[in-house]
């Protein structure tokens, strides 16, 4: 045995393991001695005998190498001798051998040999096959390829055939039918099948039906597949607002447990995001290791360049309402990207006027509508006068016609689905608007502002042609302030502002801003008072407050405070990265916090809070998308509880101005998106100018305006109309002007607090099942 070291290990070698006879030589096989401590030590103790005891084989190997080699004999082959080896097969026996001697065969059908070394990656020949099984139960088959003749079949090529598109069962088994109905609408629209030449479409759907699963669906469908077997596209830009970035990218690992890699981009610096969007960009074809980019507008918009450099091939817009003006960078930026498929998504698309209607429809289908000159003259016109009180019969019908034939144009590439459908998933929700009475203190300020000077001046330059001007909508702002608490004016008053003037003098003299004074304001702090003490002491429901006004949200901050209630806040100034920490903590249903303050213009979209079933709209805002937007975000997928939304309305004051106006906008939209034919015409347009001034002597100037033929000196004689449900006309709503009819327990005990007049529906009569 021979032996070395390496590294302090010894090793015992054969040798017949390093020595071949045939190619010894006499050069010495030299093996470097271990210096290790251990291998010294064992040298020391007697080791140096073996090592002499090998060298001596050594020398002896290098006299006579043939000596103790023993001979090895020659292998024999693996096969079987043939017929001139030592002895001879039969006839027979030859050609078995020969048959059992063939080279190993893959067993694969049409399956060949590759001539090169490539072993991996072998392309099956053949005729193409659907991704999913278009046959299997249940099936979503967004594209069928056409049948094919008996001749056609013989003559038409194997790998050129179309093949079937299947949505992934993964999603395609959790699609409620309205859904499978969308990701069908969504894929015919984005390929060009319904209308040739576009690519483009708006899903309207109304806030709660699953517009973001649905295009999921569809991202995860064109980026796999495609009739010809291909997918249709390796890159897709997902753009929604900053607040909503992190939930699309949790959504997608929600949906896809991880199939796909997104790049959410919510923050960072210029540079920072310059290369992840040019490292985006510059993915090509299959070696695409995120295919889905995650953006907000604001960030899209200050990093349009690189964003420009290349073509992509589908863009979404969540909360598309955003793309409402022609002229803005935005709509600009995302218009100049090099893609035809756009998807917008808006549970609103008309919020102010149809000129808004067309740029959102002109940003995914241009041209359809033709320019903005000729869809002004062609269909704005009519349509609008034609929706006017004061219209002729002549008008009217002009209108209804040009509005018949805007819709036939966009019905191809718009869907819109109302919330009723979420009956059949959803608690009930019971939706009331509830017009409180001011008090005595605010019906003094609020006369004495609108009796000013300036205000009376202001007037007069409207009047005179000059329009709206920027004092005018600081007016309109103290107003609605005022109608919130006077507390709200208080430093104007006490700086005495133009309007102001004497206003300090009627404030108590005990006023002060460090401590609430609740009976101060009629809503705010009295009705609500009211619904969040019995709420608390009586259920164990959670309540969501909504306001346009971040000093309002401080007044609702010093009311938790006076009352112990444990609460939480989310306004402008919370980061992205904080919102969506407090909403989990809200939603947990062991969690401590009774109040989630929401300011609408920070978070009203998206937000999903149904760790609360109750919601206080605490004041109207001018574009009724914002306040539909923040009471959706309470009866979504999840609610278990019956849902109560409070709309609060000062009397007679501003507020019920601002909430007709938004009325006449929702039956506007109606008319063109949801084509409802049968939308009353309540207000004149010089009816809705009609702001500055105080009516003491209502309890609802909404419903004095509605001319209602159910009600008699107030009072509902009949009911609505079999069928209506909250998402009708707030002229088929239930009108109470006492709480006998009330549905709500809460609302009932506060009539006394000041409320005077309340509008309530259902959004169905029983519970189907969730």
């Amino acid at each position: 045995m021979a032996g070395f070291s390496v590294e302090g290990i010894h090793f015992s070698l054969a040798y017949s393991d390093y020595v071949d006879r045939e190619l010894v030589d006499t050069t010495e096989i030299i093996f470097r001695r271990s210096l290790a401590p251990s291998q010294l030590l064992k040298r020391k103790q007697g080791f140096e005998e073996e090592e002499q005891t090998q060298h001596k084989r050594k020398q002896k190997l290098k006299c006579d190498p043939a000596e103790d080699v023993p001979d090895r004999p020659v292998l024999a082959p693996l096969s079987t001798q043939d017929n001139c080896g030592s002895f001879n097969l039969s006839a027979h026996e030859a050609l078995i051998r020969k048959i059992l001697a063939k080279p190993f065969k893959v067993p694969l059908p049409n399956y060949q040999g590759c001539t090169y070394s490539r072993g991996l990656g072998i392309k099956r020949k053949g005729p193409r096959r659907a991704l999913h099984d278009p046959y299997e139960e249940n099936a979503l088959v967004l594209y069928s390829p056409p049948e094919l003749t008996a001749h056609e079949k013989l003559t038409a090529a194997l790998e050129s055939q179309e093949v079937h598109v299947v949505v992934d069962p993964v999603l395609g088994k959790i699609l409620r039918p309205h859904q499978r109905e969308g990701v069908k609408f969504l894929y015919d629209c984005v390929t060009g099948e319904r209308i040739e030449g576009s690519y483009g479409c708006i899903m309207a759907d109304e806030m709660g039906l699953g517009k973001t699963l649905q295009c999921i669906t569809l991202i995860w469908t064109l980026l796999k597949q495609g009739p010809n077997g291909q997918p249709i596209t390796n890159k897709v830009i997902i753009v929604a607002p900053s607040s909503l970035v992190k939930n699309w990218h949790n959504e997608l690992h929600k949906w896809l447990s991880g199939r796909i890699s997104a790049l959410a981009i919510d923050s960072g610096s210029k540079d920072e995001i310059d290369k992840k969007l040019g490292m985006f960009m510059s993915q090509q074809e299959r070696r695409t290791t995120y295919p889905v980019l995650i953006i907000s507008y604001e960030t899209f918009r200050l990093h349009a360049s690189v964003l420009h450099t290349g073509p992509v091939g589908l863009v979404i817009c969540d909360e598309g309402h955003r793309l409402k003006n022609l002229e803005s960078q935005t709509y600009l930026a995302l218009d100049k990207l090099k893609t035809t498929r756009r998807v917008l998504l808006s549970g609103t698309p008309i919020q102010n006027d149809l000129l808004e209607y067309f740029s959102l429809v002109h940003f995914v289908n241009g041209g359809i509508l033709g320019t903005v000159s000729e869809f002004k003259k062609k269909f704005e016109t009519p349509i609008l006068r034609g929706r006017d009180a004061d219209a002729s019969d002549a008008d009217h019908k002009k209108g209804a016609e040009k509005l018949a034939e805007l819709a036939s144009l966009v019905n191809k590439c718009i869907i819109r689905r109302t919330a009723t459908i979420l009956s059949k998933y959803l608690p009930v929700k019971v939706e009331q608007v509830v017009c409180c009475r001011l008090t005595p203190l605010q019906t003094q300020l609020y006369k004495l502002f609108i009796q000013s000077k300036a205000l009376r001046m202001e007037l007069v330059k409207s009047k005179s042609g000059s329009g709206i001007s920027a004092s005018s909508l600081a007016f309109i702002t103290q107003l609605k302030k005022l109608a919130n608490h006077p507390e709200l004016i208080y430093d104007k008053a006490r700086t005495v502002e133009e309007g102001f003037e004497g206003a300090l003098e009627l404030f108590p003299q005990n006023f002060s801003l460090k401590q609430l004074q609740p009976d101060l304001s009629g809503k705010s702090m009295q009705v609500l008072d009211y619904i969040l003490a019995m709420t608390k002491s009586t259920t164990t429901d959670k309540v969501v407050l909504v306001s346009n006004y971040t000093q309002t949200l401080d007044l609702f901050e010093k009311l938790c405070r006076l009352r112990r209630y444990q609460y939480v806040r989310l306004d402008g100034t919370m980061s992205i990265k904080k919102r969506q920490k407090i909403v989990d903590r809200f939603n947990d249903p062991h969690g401590s916090d009774f109040v989630f303050m929401l300011s609408s213009k920070a978070g009203g979209c998206g937000l999903n809070l149904i760790g609360a079933n109750r919601l206080v709209m605490f004041d109207p805002d001018w574009n009724p998308a914002n306040d539909d937007q923040a009471m959706a975000r309470v009866w979504r997928d999840g609610q278990k509880k019956k849902v109560f939304i409070y709309r609060l309305l000062s009397t007679g004051t501003i507020e019920e101005k601002i909430f007709q106006r938004q009325a006449h906008k929702k039956a506007l939209s109606s008319c063109v998106v949801d084509e409802e034919e049968d939308v009353e015409r309540h207000f004149s347009v010089g009816e809705l100018k009609d702001l500055f001034r105080l009516n003491e002597d209502t309890i609802s100037d909404t419903h004095d305006k509605f001319r209602c033929r159910r009600c008699v000196n107030n009072s509902q004689v009949r009911p609505p109309p079999d069928g209506s449900d909250c998402s009708a006309d707030l002229s088929q709503w239930h009108h109470s002007s006492d709480p006998k009819g009330l549905e709500d327990i809460l609302l009932k005990g506060a009539w006394s607090s000041g409320v005077t007049f309340v509008f309530h529906h259902k959004s169905h009569e029983k519970q189907l099942g969730l």
